[in-house]
């Protein structure tokens, strides 16, 4: 009894294995740990609504009431964990989502739902 795979499932492994292992296991830790704050998560979240155009850092203060000096650590380290982008236009900065690192960690998170037992996910 060998596993028999159609084409499609064979591709969407491939596919899955590929985009999976476009960053080390640590960077994904990094980015999970950086959305694990409820602040952080909340602007990300903002970020992600508004689109490739983003957001300047007065614009979302002023949206979720935060802090300037508060909402600039979250920010940098949203740039660290490299789930957002700063562009500078003149003599202000946009933030935006840095959508490469959350598809890919989309793709990290869902590439063996439901396709493998759970004791080969787990180092011997």
């Amino acid at each position: 009894m060998g596993n028999h795979f159609s084409k499609k499932q064979i591709d969407i492994r491939i596919y899955n294995f590929h985009y999976s292992n476009i960053m080390e296991l640590s960077n994904y830790i990094t980015v999970l740990s950086s959305l694990a704050h409820e602040s952080r998560l909340i602007v990300f979240r903002l970020l992600v609504s508004a689109g490739p155009a983003g957001k300047t850092p007065g614009e979302i203060a002023e949206l979720l009431s935060i802090p300037a000096a508060t909402l600039s650590f979250h920010l940098k380290e949203l740039r660290i964990a490299g789930l957002v982008n700063m562009q500078k236009q003149g003599r202000s900065i946009r933030y935006s989502t840095n959508y490469d690192t959350m598809k890919s960690l989309m793709l990290f998170l869902s590439a063996n739902c439901c396709s493998e037992p759970m004791e080969s996910l787990v180092k011997s």
